[in-house]
Order: C-alpha cells, then structure tokens, then sequence
C-alpha cells in the first residue's frame, strides 16, 4: 500500500527543527515543540513525518481512550480495565483544525439521555484520540480562546473533564503538544507559548543547491509515494531504532550537581519568568545526552537545550522578537570553566572549548540568531509629554487650515512658509501606556475577544432559547420549565422527570468579543514636529498592546503628502503593526479625507471576508486637511459616509500648545464619535471614556 507521509529522513535542511522533534520523541516529557517560520518551509510536512517513527502504544482492546493495560485509567469512561489484554498499534497523531468547536475538542455528552434516562452517553473529542499520541495544531495562533483553556487544562493535569449541569465525565489525556505557526498571522497567547517546552525559528534556504534538492525530492515523492517511502525505508528504520535507543538509555543519564548550576545560571542570567524554563531546559539536555548515546549531560548539552527552551520564554510582550544571544550565553557557561567535572571520567573541560551544538546538532547553533534586544520598542529620544513650542511659529498659518488648501500650515518647524514640506525621518515612539478601553456600542456576534459586548459561547447567563443543532449549553432551568406543564398529559408516574428533545433549552450567554480595530494615522507635516510625532507613535503603539491583549484583528492606513495608503492589511499580527509604526516618516499635505475613503474602502472589504466582526475606527489626527480645493468640506462628507453605515470611531486629538484650532472636535461630530486628547486617552487620567463612547452612539441611534 502507497505511503502517504513524506519520511522524516528525506528532509532537506532544517536541522534545528528535526532535532526538536526528535528531542520530545525521546522524551516527551520536555512538554513538546512549537514551530515558528514562514510559509512554506516543510513545518507541517514534518511534524505529520515524525508520527512514523514514534514506538508503537499497547492498549486495552476496544477502549477508545487508549489506557495501558499496565495501568489502566480508574476514571476511564470505558472502564474498569483490570486483567484486560493489550494490543499493539502505531502511536496516533491527532490534528486539532483552528475552527475547531470545543465538544469536539473534549468530546460531547448527551444530555437529553443524561437527563431522561440517567445514561452518561459520552462521545470521544480529540483529547482522548491524542492519549499517549502526538496532538498537533497547524496555525496554533489562531485557535479561539475557548479551545486554548481547555488545551491548557489537559496539557497541565494530564486529564480531560467535560461537565455540562452537574453530570461529569473525565479520562485521562496525555500527549505531545506540536504546533506550528507564522508568526506574521499574529503572536500566540503568552500562556500557551510557554506550555511548549521548546521553540524552533525555521527559514526557507537561500543556498540554490539545497533549494534544487528540495523540489527534487518533493517531485518525487508526489510521482510516486511508495517508491519514494521504499528508497528511504533503511534510514527511516535506523532512526526509528535510534529513537527507541535513545528512549532505553534516557533513565541511566545522571544529570549532576554542575549540570544543574550551569541550566540555573543561564535561565537566571536571561531573566525568564517562573521556573519551568529551568526544568524543560533539564531535561531537553537529558534527552540531548540521551540522543548522543551518552549517560553524562555536558556543557554543550546545557547550550543546546538553552537555545532550544529559552527564546521564547523571554519575551516581555509581543514587539519582542523571540532570540537569544549566543554570546551571552557562551559568557555565562565559560564562567563554569574551571569547575570540576560532575561525576566520574566525564570529559567536562572540553565543553565550553566547543561553541557547537552536540554531534547531532545543527550545525548553525540553534535558532537563537540576533540579540536579545531585537524587535523590542525603542525608548524615547525626546521623552514623552506636550510639545508646546510647535504651535507659537505657525500662528500666523492657522487661518490657512480652515480650508483654503495652503500647504504652507503643515510645515513642520523651521521650514519655510510655503511649498510642500519636506518628508522628515521616521523618529522613535515614545514609551507605550495602558490606556483605556474603547469598545463598539451594542451586542455583536464575533469571534472570542476582550473589547465589546457580544453573545457568545462563554460568559454569564443572559437567558434561554431553543437548542440551533446538537445541544451544547443547557439551561437547566428553562428546561424544567418547559417540561413541567406535560407531566400528566405524558403520563408521568414515579419521581423522575419526562422529558423530550422539544423541552430542551441551552442558555444565551454573554461575553466579549474581539474586533477589528483600523486606525487612521496622520503622517503629515503638521505632525512632523519630533516630539510630537513621538507621542504620537507612543500612543499609536499603546492602542496596539491593547489590540493584542484584547484579541483584536488590527489594520492601518496612513495619509500624507498626495495621498493614503493601507500601511497594513488588516490582520492578527500586532507586532507587524508595531514595525510599520516604526518605520512611518512624516512631511507633505495632510490628505484628511483621502485617509478616510481609503478606511471605508478597507472596512468595505472586511466585512464581505468576515461579517461578524465588528469595526472600530481609531482616527489619530489633528484634524486639519489640506491640499485640493475644500479640503475640510470633504474630509467631512467622506466623514459623514462612515457614520451613515453605522462604523464606530474615534478621534485622537494631536493638537498640542496654547493656540488650538478645534478641527478634531469637528471630525468627531461628523463621525458622530468621542474625541480624546492623547493625555485622556491614558487609563488613569478619565474615568468615563467608555461610557463617553457607549453614550455617543446611543445618542445617535436614538
């Protein structure tokens, strides 16, 4: 029979990933690995390749949650298990899909039978076909919130527990978490990203021949897939026992006093947050001695397992790019060097000689690349706060931005009175704040999220209706409530309570959703003033933190000199905003309304691609428009054509300095939104920007 899996032995290249792979196959108990890359570089290809090469599972014959008749789960739905005989089958790998519902994750239990007939009928989700197999989940950082919770819970306790109203159903559920990812669809949850016990940056090559080797190799195999598996069946099968070796000699590895002062040194001088980087990186090295048929961990062990462990434990939030610098790492482990040995003959002194990787090892020193400083936000040059000097050279322009199209009002300081501005350097962004919640009025229907009201599976109870598909929520109450009044007439005669499939309820429920959250930056002259600028990147940047926290979707349009252009495409990557933030120059006219036609043509799109999700227009400007004849007349109409749908927005005033123009006040009457200056829009200096935004728009819609 053809073979459908690509072997893991014909992949070209990504050493650092194969290892990973490889390391939690010896021993799973490093937590698993998480795949970071671009698309197209082989990460799914390999993780369903590693499958293969796993030692098969005994199980109980006919138990669908796959306990070991060694030692059976007591809890096992399918249970007892006591004396039963085993049977030998291929380790499992499990695909959990990002849409994934959750009962189709922890399984679904029939209430209705539960209810009427007091049958615990309990239907398998993932987690029980994953047991003591391989749970992998392509693009895991787009799985909803709902699933990540219940991910969390089995991945830490090691047991899955579906309860619905009382009655409750729980078996074990253990398996190697491996996901993968592109980092440019958006960062994970912080808490799932540490619950993988290693992290593998992959790239494309850029060699030709490792390229050519490549197509070749897929060419073939897609020709034929069983003659290509039979060529490299003799290197499947010698990996395949190497793994199994590897796994045999994991409990003879002393792992010695020295080891561990080395992993505790490195974790400390890297600063990474609790302590399961400390025992991931134990017993990544463990598996790494293991891997190198040796008993004794070494120096290079201990670098390597750091290299793998670490990177993305050090992120402090998600403008960090993950990384670690090698030669930090080198200092902190020749600080070791003339330390004794930690037992025996081990050869220790020619560890911290050798800057590589074990024998197995990547040859490039893992995935760490760049310093530790890399993708992080800069602070501030000029530091935060008002820029009050600004606006006393161009007084004498101010009667110019009332709409007579002078370019000569968005000159930033100490240019000339007329012509275009020159474009000015992009400046650094000042440093980031919490700032305050702004939401979208009413109740929508989105995906899982931290911003706006919405109905969705999670939340409190808001009231009952009846059941749309296979029910998943019941509402007990209502549910007695509706079959109470049917007793008699169904002939009811002992205690119980009859009930049919029409009596069923499930419950309404409340909660947030995430949005899509476009702003509208102004980038002209008039903002080209350094200081300025600067706060304004640093509360651009601060609303961005607040997308990420809140699971929003981001996009950004910015406008300047003849023009807008859509600096980012909507999308989950907050970090790539954060960059194009960065890089953003100022200078030119301030094309107000071509920046919001070019929002409504954006938003336009969306919602044809995703209908439940909810704008939220974020418009940072000082509110003057220039260029063309009537540029305020028709930054108001295109305003007006934003409100008319119904889009939600607000207006960040930048003006700043003694002598202020109103012109963002005007713009968020025409949006029909809430203005807020830069200092408002921090969390402590308003109490009611909120209930500002909520009251705005009722207003209008009454």
């Amino acid at each position: 029979m053809a073979s459908a899996t690509y072997p893991f032995t014909a992949i070209v290249g990504m050493d650092d990933m194969r290892l990973g792979l490889l390391l939690n196959a010896v021993s799973p108990a490093i937590g698993g690995v998480l795949v970071r890359g671009e698309k197209g570089t082989a990460k799914t290809t390999s993780v369903r390749s590693l499958a293969a090469l796993l030692p098969e599972v005994v199980t109980v014959a006919d138990c669908r949650f796959s306990c070991d008749p060694a030692a059976p789960d007591p809890t096992c739905p399918d249970g007892p298990h006591a004396g039963e005989e085993g049977d030998a089958r291929p380790a499992r790998m499990v695909e959990l899909p990002v849409g994934a519902s959750e009962d189709r994750l922890v399984g679904a239990l029939d209430i209705e039978r539960a209810l009427g007939e007091g049958v615990k009928a309990f239907e398998p989700g993932l987690l029980a076909a994953a047991h003591r197999g391989v749970l992998y989940v392509d693009e895991v950082n787009l799985l909803g919130d709902h699933l990540v919770d219940s991910l969390l819970d089995a991945a830490a306790t090691g047991v899955s527990s579906v309860e619905r109203e009382g009655v409750s159903v729980r078996h074990a559920s253990r398996f190697l978490l491996v996901g993968t990812m592109n980092p440019e669809e958006g960062e994970l949850r912080p808490q799932l990203l540490d619950r993988f016990g290693l992290t593998v940056e992959v790239a494309a090559s850029r060699e030709p021949d490792e390229r050519v080797e490549v197509v070749r190799r897929r060419l073939a195999f897609d020709e034929d897939p069983a003659a290509f598996a039979a060529k490299w069946a003799a290197e499947e099968e010698t990996l395949r026992e190497r793994i199994a070796a590897a796994r045999a000699l994991l409990p003879s590895v002393r792992l010695g006093d020295g080891a561990l002062r080395r992993i505790a040194a490195v974790c400390a001088g890297f600063e990474v947050d609790g302590m399961r980087a400390d025992i991931v990186t134990a017993r990544t090295a463990s598996a790494l001695a293991a891997w190198a048929d040796r008993t004794d961990v070494l120096t290079e062990d201990v670098r390597q397992a750091a290299l793998l462990s670490l990177p993305h434990r050090r992120r402090r939030n998600p403008f960090d790019a993950p990384g670690l610098d090698e030669d930090k790492l080198d200092e902190i482990l020749n600080g070791f060097e003339d330390e004794e040995p930690d037992t025996g003959p081990e050869p220790e002194p020619e560890g911290p000689d050798d800057d590589g990787p074990g024998d197995d090892g990547p040859g490039d020193g893992g995935p760490g690349g760049g310093g530790p400083d890399g993708g992080g936000q800069q602070p501030p040059e000029d530091g935060p706060g008002p820029d009050s000097a600004p606006d006393v050279p161009q007084q004498r322009q101010e009667p110019a931005e009332s709409g007579t199209g002078s370019e000569s009002a968005d000159a930033p300081e100490g240019a000339p009175a007329t012509g275009e501005a020159p474009e000015a350097p992009a400046v650094a962004a000042s440093a980031p704040f919490r700032t305050r919640r702004l939401d979208v009025p009413g109740l929508g229907e989105g995906a899982d999220g931290r911003r706006s009201r919405a109905r969705t599976a999670h939340g409190r109870t808001t009231g009952s209706r009846r059941p749309r598909g296979a029910l998943s929520r019941l509402h007990l109450a209502a549910t007695v409530q509706a079959a109470a009044p049917h007793q008699r007439a169904r002939g009811r005669s002992g205690p119980g309570l009859l009930v049919r499939r029409d009596d069923l309820r499930e419950a309404v429920r409340e909660g947030r959703e995430g949005n899509l959250v476009l702003f509208v930056v102004d980038a002209s002259g008039s903002m080209a003033a350094r200081k300025r600028m600067s706060a304004v990147k640093g509360a651009v940047l601060s609303l961005l933190l607040d997308a990420y926290q809140r699971r929003d979707k981001i996009g950004m349009i910015t406008f300047r000199g003849a023009g807008a252009e859509v600096a980012l495409p909507p999308t989950s990557s907050v970090d790539a905003g954060a960059a194009r933030l960065e890089k953003l120059p100022t200078g030119g006219r301030t094309p107000l309304a071509a920046g919001l036609l070019r929002a409504h043509e954006v938003l336009r799109v969306e919602r044809l691609r995703d209908p439940s999700r909810r704008p939220l227009l974020v418009v940072v400007t000082d509110g003057r428009a220039t260029g063309g004849p009537e540029p305020l007349q028709r930054a108001a109409r295109a305003a007006r054509l934003l409100a008319g749908e119904g889009t939600a927005s607000v207006v960040v005033d930048c003006e700043q300095g003694p002598v202020r123009l109103g012109l963002a006040a005007e713009l968020g009457r025409e949006l029909r939104g809430p203005v807020v200056t830069l200092d408002e829009l921090r969390a402590d200096s308003i109490s009611a920007l909120v209930h500002t935004v909520r009251t705005t728009h009722t207003r209008r819609a009454a």
